[in-house]
């Protein structure tokens, strides 16, 4: 079934029919360049949200993804600013692919439209004209016939009256005759006319028309199909990148299931641990024996300080930190005043002399006053940040380790450019014409400065490091972190030239007794419980199910030094793994 067949005399209707599919299409465009506005306002408020929660530089957020659970959700945010690049992408090929390419299909649908409309009617306006000649020449035969059968009539009367001449009578015949002859032709005219306007008319309804329609017919049925095509095209262009945004979405999930929150623990130890030992029993000191009050009166001429300190805190605690602390009240605090004595009848212990004030003042003066001057300096101090000393110990010893890692590559990078320079200098000494060994004089002194100071600043802060750890600590901790970051090794910096140094001495007697105690048996095994990703100084990563050889047991700090088949060495957490011991 065709719209030129069955829909010959629906000429308006068609063409509402098509304006409205061509309004459905325009539509469709302008709904799709609203989606995509949508989607790059929302790709763009994702950005700006990632961005809004992102770390900046140097801040404390940023030292903070050490944390398995921070660095989740910088990963997070990564993610989401990957999704929204597909979003951004969605909508750069809904643009492209439908918005771009039926805003063009629609104009030539509209020029064919015009045309076919422009043909119809100029068929139609060619019959119509047909059809005014048709209907001219036949009021001009109706009028010639009325007019022949008048002078026919008027022959006649004359004819038949008595008084008319016969040149009356033969002139009224002549008219009639005349006049029967235009109407003759008028008739032939008009049957012409009519045999032509019929012709046209059947051209008209059975060819022209119909062709015309099913022309329109087949233009909308395209613009369906492309429709069809740019609906689909609407679902396929996000399911495009439904992978990409799958693996985004797997990706927050990554994050979330690589949260571990006994290494985090570990790293807050690791990053907080002072070194500092807990402070021991205060030693319980009997005011309960016999205290003369007069003995106690006669000692207030003491001079002004911790008797003032005993008289105004006989009931508080002196506190080393401010009101900010918020330390425990029920804390027994090592800077607390000993309680003040009371009198007993009976005569003073032998302990107290014969003043037991005094002997109070003494004790006091012994332990509080020097704890509050070493407070008050150290806060006067300035702080030595080049060799840490202003850090915790176990803080200092990790910052001055990690000093030494950095400067042991640098030094040996400064060894690798001297030695560079020396092949460079034998070359042009044995081929001249290759360059000049003295203008590279300038570039060894250089280096073997800087492999001088480095060499001086490497012993400093190994001595520093020596002094921090103590001597079996920081030989262990020093140089087992150097050796697994291949910095004391034969051709490496920790195998300085033989100097006289006596500290240099000292350090490459510790670097020898370490590589002796490399070469220990094992003292066990152990199986890792968990997975430990090793990413501190000095520690190894292990796999859950991994069994690794014992070095050194747990010496009461949580750690325990194992070793790898290949030889590779470091600490693991000791509850990471379950240790057995050979007998």
């Amino acid at each position: 079934m065709d719209w030129g067949t069955e829909l010959w005399d629906q000429y308006d209707i068609l063409d509402k029919h098509t304006q409205s599919g061509l309004d459905l299409v325009e539509k469709y465009v302008k709904f799709v360049k609203e989606r995509t506005e949508i989607e790059q306002n929302y790709a763009k408020q994702l950005r700006n949200l990632t961005k809004k929660y992102s770390p900046k530089r140097g801040s404390k957020e940023e030292q903070e993804c050490r944390f398995s659970n921070h660095q989740a959700f910088l990963d997070i945010l990564n993610e989401m600013n990957d999704y929204a690049g597909q979003r951004e992408l969605i909508a750069e090929n809904m643009m492209i692919n439908i918005c771009i390419e039926l805003t063009k299909y629609l104009q030539d649908l509209k020029q064919e439209r015009k045309m076919h409309l422009s043909d119809a009617k100029k068929a139609q306006q060619s019959l119509e004209g047909t059809y005014k000649q048709l209907d001219i020449s036949k009021k001009r035969f109706e009028r010639e016939w009325r007019e022949a059968e008048k002078a026919t009539q008027n022959a006649e009367k004359t004819d038949q009256d008595l008084n008319a001449t016969k040149a009356d009578v033969e002139k009224a015949k002549q008219q009639a005759h005349m006049r029967t002859h235009i109407a003759e032709e008028c008739k032939n005219d008009y049957a012409a006319q009519l045999q032509k306007y019929n012709k046209e008319q059947n051209q008209f309804y059975f060819t022209d028309m119909p062709l015309i329609f099913n022309n329109l017919q087949d233009m909308d049925e395209r613009r369906i199909k492309k429709m069809a095509q740019g609906y689909i095209q609407f679902a396929d262009t996000e399911r495009q990148v439904m992978p990409i945004i799958g693996k985004c979405l797997e990706g927050i999930t990554r994050a979330g299931t690589n949260v571990n929150e006994r290494n985090d623990s570990v790293v807050v130890i690791e990053q907080h641990k002072s070194g500092f030992e807990r402070p021991g029993d205060l030693e319980f000191e009997d005011y309960s024996q016999g205290i003369n009050r007069a003995s106690s009166d006669s000692s207030l001429g003491t001079p002004k300080g911790p008797l003032e300190l005993l008289g105004k805190n006989k009931n508080k605690t002196f506190r080393l930190f401010n009101k900010k602390s918020k330390l425990p009240s029920s804390s027994l605090s090592p800077f607390s005043t000993p309680p003040t004595p009371s009198p007993a009848n009976g005569p003073p212990s032998p302990k107290f002399g014969r003043d037991p004030l005094s002997y109070c003042l003494k004790e006091i003066n012994k332990t509080v006053k020097p704890r509050i001057s070493s407070f008050r300096t150290l806060k006067r101090t300035p702080v030595d940040t080049e060799g840490f000393t202003h850090l915790p110990p176990e803080q200092r010893r990790k910052r001055l380790q990690q000093k030494i890692d950095d400067i042991s590559k640098e030094l040996q990078k400064e060894m690798d450019q001297s030695e560079a320079l020396g092949k460079m200098k034998d070359v042009y000494e044995k081929n001249p014409q290759m360059g000049d060994p003295a203008s590279l004089a300038p570039q060894i002194t250089q280096t073997a400065q800087n492999m001088e100071r480095l060499r001086g600043d490497l012993n400093k802060y190994e001595s520093w490091l020596a002094e921090a750890g103590g001597r079996g600590d920081s030989i262990r901790y020093s140089t087992h972190s150097l050796n697994n970051n291949g910095a004391h090794n034969p051709s490496s910096p920790g195998a300085l030239s033989d100097d006289t140094d006596p500290s240099h001495a000292i350090y490459t007697e510790f670097d020898d007794d370490f590589e002796e105690e490399e070469l220990a048996a094992p003292i066990g095994q152990c199986t890792a419980l968990y997975n430990f990703p090793g990413s501190s100084e000095g520690t190894i990563s292990m796999q859950e199910g991994e069994v690794l050889s014992v070095v050194e047991e747990d010496k009461g700090d949580g750690w325990t030094r194992v070793r790898r088949n290949n030889g590779d060495e470091g600490y693991i957490p000791t509850s990471y793994a379950t240790i057995t011991l050979n007998k």
